[in-house]
């Protein structure tokens, strides 16, 4: 389906009836949560893995870990980044999105006519 294009090159999005949009939102919520959950349980393993390797370093006699090495701590920073804190971020990005569908599934009554965001037009169309 082609969106026209308004004068200002924005997509011009069709209006829809709040009951054809409420099965697809409650799919898409359900999605949505599911996909913070698999994300939340990468991070807990992640951070169940640092505590084990933690742990096992200090466990070390000194001899030992003067020949084991100890990841620098900057690398532990650059990793703490990319396994936690992006994808904290994506799931809050997650949560936000959830919540402005529940907002439009809450606040419209099925006979009226409903704006919903680009992201959830396209995968409606």
């Amino acid at each position: 389906m082609l969106n026209a294009l308004r004068s200002d090159g924005n997509p011009h999005r069709t209006p829809r009836k709040a009951a054809e949009v409420f099965p697809f939102l409650e799919a898409y919520i359900i999605r949505k949560e599911q996909q913070v959950l698999e994300i939340e349980q990468v991070v807990e393993r992640y951070e169940v893995k640092r505590m084990k390797e933690e742990r096992a370093y200090q466990t070390m006699s000194s001899l030992r870990r003067m020949f084991s090495g100890k990841k620098p701590d900057h690398h532990l920073a650059v990793e703490y980044i990319h396994y936690v804190k992006k994808p904290m971020e994506q799931v809050r990005m997650l949560r936000a999105e959830i919540a402005h569908a529940r907002q439009i599934m809450n606040e419209s009554k099925p006979g009226d006519v409903v704006s919903i965001p680009d992201e959830i037009e396209e995968l409606l169309s």
